[in-house]
């Protein structure tokens, strides 16, 4: 029996508002901490911008007419109900998908994704500055980690598990890509800041803002490497944030809905050119074409497989 397309819709837009509530917190305390490390006058000002742009988010906080400082970016960014892609908005979101869907989600997935929506909605954006806004980070990854950890444990393996799923990487592998763009595209063209001390503290919080600090060690055995820690990210099939490994999940669940329902759709090629983009490259080729250039076709072709996914189980 063919899955309504818009239960497929809530389960795949439910698990995309949690990575991305959890993907806001991990931007947000990258710019923060590189704030901190600023040393320029005004510098600050530009890691949160860029923080927010590559969030996609700089228009829309342009529009408040506000000061980049630290306090007005992290209420944007964690309770404006006006920014779309807010913590606030992304609890919200996800807490209304999968009450439409209550009957195809276990209980203890609802409990997760409740119980993070009712307590956030009870914190007064005032009270949370400077270590409380740290301690608030880690707690909205947290709350992702406890609802991934009911999807996994208690859902059964059939299409919504599926859909649930493509929703998720879908999602992460668009903010590894932003989060590594990040550094790249603002940060990198400072050459005098290049190898030094400064750059080396940016690159681990790249690191650390994708959970691989101590991966990346475990691998490498050196210090930050730009080159090693792009290839990191991008092209290592065992680290879980990687845009190899999210791309072939995508196309692994992808494949698994077309043998769920019998033939293969639309997405299926979309998913499959995505995950070639990746496996059929080498950072080499990727640095000679321009990093920023490759990641921004990735993220593209990343939303195509969302779109074609949505048009191939009428999402609309």
């Amino acid at each position: 029996m063919t899955m309504l397309g818009r239960t497929a819709q809530n389960l795949f837009w439910l698990s995309r508002y949690v990575e991305r509530a959890e993907n806001m917190a991990r931007l947000l305390e990258v710019g923060y901490r590189m704030s901190l490390t600023s040393r320029r006058e005004g510098g600050a000002s530009e890691h949160l911008m860029s923080m927010m742009q590559a969030a996609e988010v700089d228009e829309d906080f342009a529009r408040k007419e506000r000061p980049a400082d630290v306090d007005t970016v992290a209420h944007f960014m964690m309770f404006d109900p006006d920014n779309p892609s807010s913590v606030y908005s992304c609890l919200q979101a996800a807490r209304t998908n999968a009450r439409s869907v209550r009957t195809a989600i276990t209980s203890d997935m609802w409990g997760a994704i409740n119980s993070a929506w009712l307590e956030f909605s009870q914190i007064k954006p005032r009270d949370v500055r400077g270590a409380k806004l740290m301690g608030l980070l880690e707690w909205v990854k947290n709350s992702s980690h406890q609802f991934r950890g009911a999807l996994l444990g208690t859902i059964l393996r059939d299409d919504g598990f599926a859909f649930l799923q493509a929703g998720s990487f879908i999602e992460r592998a668009d903010n590894t890509a932003r989060i590594l763009d990040m550094k790249y595209f603002v940060l990198l063209p400072q050459s005098e800041m290049v190898g030094s001390d400064l750059d080396t503290q940016q690159w681990s919080l790249i690191l650390r803002a994708a959970s691989a600090h101590r991966s990346y060690r475990h691998v490498y055995h050196d210090r930050y490497q730009p080159q090693n820690i792009a290839d990191f990210l991008i092209l290592r099939p065992e680290m879980p944030r990687s845009l190899i490994y999210c791309a072939r999940f995508i196309e692994q669940n992808i494949e698994t809905l077309g043998a769920f329902y019998g033939r293969k759709q639309v997405c299926d090629d979309v998913a499959g050119r995505l995950r070639a983009m990746v496996e059929g490259t080498t950072m080499d080729t990727i640095f000679a074409h321009g990093l920023h250039e490759f990641l921004t076709e990735f993220i593209a072709q990343n939303n195509d497989v969302a779109n074609a996914l949505a048009e191939s189980y009428n999402f609309y």
